[in-house]
């Protein structure tokens, strides 16, 4: 079973350090709200990829992507949040420019929860994330392996383990660059650039086929 593994910890840690809405939004939310911005929203994305996990894990995953009613509804609520996320980063890079003399970013107590919840819906409502625990995960199983469910959660927990910590290292990267990166330009430019991604996500979501 190491050798699967050691595999499958190689190929995820490749597909969570591509590029995609995940980083973008960490992104934003660490430059938002400092360290605990990003690993909030850090947590938010783990707890949204542990549904799909355990759904997988337990079946419930394959009904979702065998069903075309219930694969486009979730595909559509997914594309929707992504897409008003874009446009409150947009909306945000407006105003950063508008006031280039505004003062360095500070974290906000009141506004921890809504990175905690970006997080978690960006991940929850992604029909992707379930294909890829239904596709992806079910090659490494191991054909003798007593308890394949078992087996499942236990490479859905290194999928955890290895997305919190390149994305902790991720966010501590933004926040040893935070002064820098928190200049009102420097700011606006990327999350200008985070809300076109998030927004061309959503769109490419809402457009992908089943």
């Amino acid at each position: 079973m190491l050798p699967h593994m050691t595999t499958f910890a190689i190929a995820a840690l490749v597909l969570i350090m591509l590029p995609g809405p995940d980083q973008a939004l960490i992104t934003g939310n660490s430059l938002r709200g400092g360290r605990w911005g990003g690993l909030l929203t850090v947590v938010g994305g783990v707890l949204g990829v542990s549904v799909h996990a355990g759904a997988a894990a337990l079946g419930l995953s394959a009904l979702l992507v065998a069903s075309a009613t219930a694969f486009t509804a979730l595909k559509i609520a997914g594309a929707v949040y992504l897409l008003w996320l874009a446009v409150q980063m947009l909306r945000s890079a407006t105003r950063s420019r508008r006031c280039p003399e505004a003062d360095e970013v500070i974290a906000e107590p009141r506004r921890w929860p809504v990175y905690l919840r970006q997080g978690f819906l960006s991940n929850a409502l992604n029909p992707k994330v379930a294909l890829f625990f239904v596709t992806f995960l079910p090659q490494f199983l191991t054909a003798d392996s007593g308890s394949p469910r078992a087996e499942a959660l236990l490479l859905s927990g290194v999928f955890v383990v290895l997305y919190v910590a390149w994305f902790g290292l991720y966010v501590a990267a933004v926040d040893r660059l935070g002064r820098w990166l928190r200049r009102p330009r420097v700011k606006a430019r990327i999350e200008q650039v985070t809300g076109l991604v998030l927004a061309t996500v959503a769109v490419r979501l809402a457009t992908a086929s089943h």
